[in-house]
């Protein structure tokens, strides 16, 4: 079997300050920077830009069937019709804060938020945290 190439999403250079500067619309823009203070807070690591996503801290994972590589321990986009945070771990563990944290979408790692407004920052800060806790754990990171 070939050893895999890793992940599509990388980390990249490019200026985090005009990347969310950039961000339409203003209100969306706001979040975004909200959103960077806290994750930086909770994780300790300063963002980067992976692609179009904030990547905040770093962890290496292999798969049963080869394919590995890097990713951020979380993260978020600031994309048009909502702030997409990445929740690594999934939801399943994190029942009870969910039922508290307002309104929102969900996908498998994907937390979709049309604005911080509607979500309680609270339950966010212990739901990115848990979550933060969680990967350090299983992946042997700081």
């Amino acid at each position: 079997m070939a050893a895999s190439k890793g992940n599509k999403t990388r980390p990249t250079d490019a200026d985090v300050t005009a990347f969310l500067d950039a961000v339409e619309p203003a209100g969306r823009r706001e979040d975004a920077w909200i959103m960077r203070d806290l994750m930086q807070a909770i994780t300790g690591h300063p963002p980067v830009l992976w692609g179009s996503i904030l990547g905040f801290g770093r962890y290496h994972y292999v798969y049963d069937s080869g394919h590995e590589g890097d990713m951020f321990l979380t993260g978020f986009a600031p994309r048009k019709a909502a702030l997409t945070l990445y929740i690594m771990p999934g939801f399943k563990d994190y029942a009870g804060l969910m039922d508290r944290l307002g309104r929102f979408k969900t996908g498998k790692s994907c937390l979709y938020i049309g604005r911080l407004k509607n979500v309680d920052l609270a339950v966010l800060e212990e739901l990115i945290t848990q979550s933060v806790e969680h990967m350090r754990a299983k992946y042997a990171v700081r």
